[in-house]
C-alpha cells in the first residue's frame, strides 16, 4: 500500500528539477575534494546546470563536494524517492546528524535540505558564536550533573574532531588556555568553591591566584605594566587543550565524512540540498510512517524528518500540532573586538544566577586573528535570524501571544536584576555611547582597557531562542528538543548546541533506528566518537 501510495504522489512531480547548487533528485553523491583552502566565509554559490557533464561540482565555502553519478532523469519507483530520513537544517546540528547517521547505521537513503547556499551560515557560523567548545569546567551557570552531561558530549566532537587528517583537523580544532575569572572577595570565594567540588571531573583544573594569573594572562593581573591590579582575583585555569572550534568547518567536515562513506559503501544513496526553502511538512499517513516535506524546489518524500534549524524548529512543530504551550524569547548577541590581541587564551567571568545569558567574556578571535572578541550583549529581539527582517512575521507565528505569555513578560521584568540588565544591553547597540558603556564590563577582565581599544563588531553576533514554556510560566534554560511517538524530532538549540552536536545526534540515530528498525555500528561508533585523547566514561 504504501508503495503504491507513494508512486501516485509521485506522479504529480516534474520530469526534473532544475541542477544547481546542490540539488538533483536522483543523484549519489560520492566523494568530496580533499582540499582545504584559507579560511573564508564568503559562500561561492557557483551553479552548473549542465546535465552533459558526469560530475557537478558545488563549492561549499572552503571545501569543495564533488557529487558524481549524476542522473536527471525522472523519477520512477518509490523506492528510488522515498527517503529513510530527512534532515532539515544544515547548520552543525543537522550535518551532525547526516554523519551519524551515514557513518554508523545501515539507513541507505539520507537527505538534506539547507535554505542557505552552504552549511553552518546562521547560528552555528564563527560570526554569529564564540567558537567555544564547552565542557562545563569554567561555565559557572552549570551544575555538577549538566557539567558531566556536557562533558562526555564535548569530549565526543574532541575525540572526532582529532582524528581528521592534519589539514582538515588544523582548520577545526584549536589549542588554548581557558580560565573563569572571579573578581572580588565574594567571587573569588565562589571560584575556590567550584574548583573544590569540580577537580575530581577535571584533572586538568587548577586554582590561580592573582601572581599566577599574572604568567598567564598578564593583561588581566596587571593594570598597567608593572603595577597589579588592587582587587582580588583568582581563577579557575585549564591549560593547552581543544577548547576552540570552527563550526563552519565542523560541519564541513561532516560532510566530508558522509561522502567517503558513501565512497565505499554499495547502496547508500546521500542527498544534500542548498538553497531549498521548506515551506510545509505534511504527514501522509496517520501513523506517522511518511511526510511530505514541500520545498521552493520541489517535494521530498521521507519515513522520518528530523527539524534542526533554531527557532523554526519550533515553528515547524506548532504547524503540526505539537507543544502549543511553547513561545520564544529570541536574545541577540553582538561582540566587539579589540584593537590588538590582550589575550593568550579564553577568559570567562561567572554568571550571575538571576540572568539566563553568559556573562561578559574574551575569547582570542578565530576568523579576525590578532584580536580579542569581547561579548556577547544580549538583547531581546523580535528576529527568529540576525539581520533578516522578514524572520518577524515568522517570529509572530511562534510566540503566540496571550494572557499566559504576557504573565511570564511580567514576571521576568519585574525582576530589576533582569530588567536592568536588559536596558543596558539595549544601550550597548546605540552608537556613539555603546563603546563607552560595553568598555566598563570588559574591564572586569582587562583593566587597563580604554574605548578606543575596542570596536563594535559589525556583521557579527546571531540569534539564540529561549523558550518559554506558558503553561509553567517559565523560561526554560538549555537546548531544547521536542520528541514525538511518530518520526518526528524538532531540535532547537541555543547553546551549548554546537558543543552537544554529536551527543543531539547519537541520541536521535537512536530514535530513528528504534523506529525504522536500523541496526547501529556500536563498535564504530565507539571507536570514532568515544575513544580517543578525551575521556567519554
Amino acid at each position: 500500500m504504501l508503495r503504491k501510495f507513494v508512486n501516485r504522489e509521485f506522479l504529480h512531480i516534474s520530469r526534473s528539477f532544475y541542477i544547481g547548487s546542490i540539488l538533483s533528485n536522483t543523484r549519489r553523491l560520492t566523494s568530496v575534494k580533499n582540499t582545504v583552502k584559507e579560511p573564508s566565509r564568503d559562500t561561492d554559490n557557483r551553479q552548473n546546470s549542465d546535465v552533459n557533464k558526469s560530475t557537478t561540482d558545488i563549492n561549499l565555502g572552503n571545501s569543495e563536494l564533488k557529487a558524481g553519478t549524476l542522473n536527471t532523469s525522472p523519477l520512477k519507483v518509490a523506492s528510488d524517492a522515498c527517503h529513510d530520513v530527512i534532515i532539515i537544517g544544515g547548520g552543525v546540528t543537522g550535518t551532525a546528524l547526516f554523519y551519524t547517521l551515514s557513518r554508523f547505521t545501515n539507513l541507505k537513503r539520507i537527505c538534506l535540505i539547507e535554505r542557505h547556499g552552504d552549511v553552518s551560515q546562521v547560528a552555528s557560523n564563527g560570526r554569529s558564536n564564540s567558537q567555544t567548545i564547552h565542557c562545563g569546567d569554567i561555565e559557572t551557570n552549570y551544575n555538577l550533573e549538566k557539567a558531566r552531561k556536557v562533558l562526555r558530549q564535548a569530549n565526543m566532537l574532541r575525540n572526532y574532531a582529532t582524528k581528521l587528517s592534519p589539514s582538515m583537523r588544523d582548520q577545526v580544532i584549536f589549542k588554548l588556555g581557558k580560565m573563569v575569572l572571579g573578581v572580588g572577595e565574594l567571587e573569588c570565594e565562589i571560584i575556590e568553591k567550584r574548583f573544590n567540588e569540580f577537580k575530581f571531573l577535571y584533572p586538568h583544573m587548577n586554582l590561580l591566584g592573582k601572581r599566577e594569573i599574572g604568567d598567564i594572562e598578564p593583561c588581566i593581573a596587571y593594570k598597567n605594566t608593572i603595577t597589579y591590579r588592587p582587587d582580588p582575583i583568582a581563577s579557575i585555569y585549564v591549560p593547552d587543550e581543544h577548547t576552540g572550534v570552527d563550526y563552519y568547518q565542523l560541519a564541513i567536515s561532516f560532510l566530508k565524512g558522509a561522502t567517503e562513506v558513501c565512497e565505499n559503501s554499495k547502496g547508500k544513496h546521500l542527498l544534500t540540498c542548498m538553497n531549498t526553502r521548506v515551506l510545509d511538512i505534511i504527514r501522509m499517513s496517520s501513523n506517522g510512517d511518511l511526510y511530505k516535506v514541500i520545498t521552493n524546489r520541489g517535494e521530498f518524500y521521507g519515513k522520518y524528518v528530523v527539524v534542526s534549524a533554531c527557532g523554526y524548529s519550533l515553528l515547524f512543530a506548532k504547524k503540526l500540532g505539537y507543544n502549543s504551550n511553547l513561545s520564544c524569547l529570541p536574545v541577540a548577541g553582538s561582540f566587539y573586538f579589540s584593537s590588538r590581541p590582550f589575550l593568550n587564551g579564553k577568559v570567562y567571568t561567572i554568571q550571575n544566577p538571576e540572568l539566563p545569558f553568559a556573562a561578559v567574556h574574551g575569547d582570542p578571535d578565530l576568523i579576525m586573528r590578532d584580536t580579542t572578541r569581547f561579548g556577547p550583549t544580549a538583547l531581546p529581539l523580535p528576529l527568529l535570524e540576525r539581520n533578516n527582517l522578514g524572520s518577524i512575521v515568522d517570529f509572530f507565528k511562534i510566540v503566540n501571544p496571550d494572557l499566559n505569555l504576557a504573565l511570564v513578560y511580567k514576571d521576568l521584568f519585574c525582576n530589576s536584576s533582569l530588567r536592568n540588565y536588559a536596558l543596558r544591553n539595549i544601550l550597548f547597540e546605540v552608537p556613539i555611547i555603546n563603546k563607552n558603556l560595553f568598555i566598563k564590563d570588559c574591564r572586569k577582565i582587562i583593566p587597563s582597557l580604554e574605548s578606543k581599544d575596542i570596536k563594535y563588531a559589525h556583521g557579527f553576533g546571531g540569534i539564540r531562542p529561549q523558550i518559554i514554556d506558558k503553561s509553567k510560566r517559565k523560561l526554560l534554560l538549555g537546548e531544547g528538543k521536542i520528541t514525538t511517538d511518530e518520526g518526528l524530532i524538532f531540535n532547537i538549540t541555543p547553546s551549548p548546541g554546537g558543543t552537544t552536536c554529536l551527543g543531539t545526534a547519537e541520541n536521535d540515530m537512536r530514535i530513528i533506528c528504534n523506529r525504522l528498525g536500523a541496526q547501529v555500528d556500536e563498535l564504530e561508533f565507539k571507536r570514532t566518537l568515544l575513544q580517543g585523547d578525551y575521556s567519554t566514561d
